[in-house]
């Protein structure tokens, strides 16, 4: 059975700097009628102050998929990568055995908008990986792009 859950109804928090919504348990927002749905851990939509963000912190076993609405999230890692990404660019990154990384808003003057995804891996202990890809011509040009997937497919 499936139940539309309403944005106004999910966790909420706001830090100051940083202002942010949970679909699922995350955090300090605990609800135990919404822990996840089958892998998928954590749909959080965020909106970070200038210039502000989250410091070096680790992740492990888990796929992390970021997409910026509006603004610019700067992220770099402990693979070397620093990346900005901006609206209709989509992040993937695999935490595998263990990957360290930051995100900070990339403008000092406007808030950076975005949403972040969770989901657990279908395998532990890989390598972590790093990917951004623009989707900016297929989501202008169609209703539905598929940006991740487990094989790469149409691009993603």
């Amino acid at each position: 059975m499936y139940y539309l859950r309403k944005a106004n109804e999910r966790g909420h928090a706001n830090h100051g700097w940083l202002d942010t919504y949970h679909t699922f348990s995350f955090a300090d927002y605990y609800n135990p009628s919404h822990m996840g749905f089958r892998d998928l851990r954590v749909i959080n939509e965020d909106t970070i102050d200038g210039g502000a963000g989250f410091p070096f912190h680790g992740h492990q076993d888990m796929e992390i998929i970021t997409y910026v609405t509006e603004g610019e999230l700067e992220h770099q890692d402990t693979l070397g990568n620093k990346e900005v990404l901006r609206p209709f660019e989509v992040q993937r990154m695999s935490a595998g055995r263990g990957i360290r990384h930051s995100e900070y808003n990339h403008n000092v003057d406007k808030p950076v908008h975005l949403l972040q995804i969770w989901i657990l891996t279908q395998k532990e202990g890989i390598q972590p990986s790093y990917e951004q890809k623009s989707f900016k011509d297929k989501i202008l040009n169609q209703n539905l792009t598929l940006a991740v997937s487990p094989d790469g497919a149409d691009g993603s």
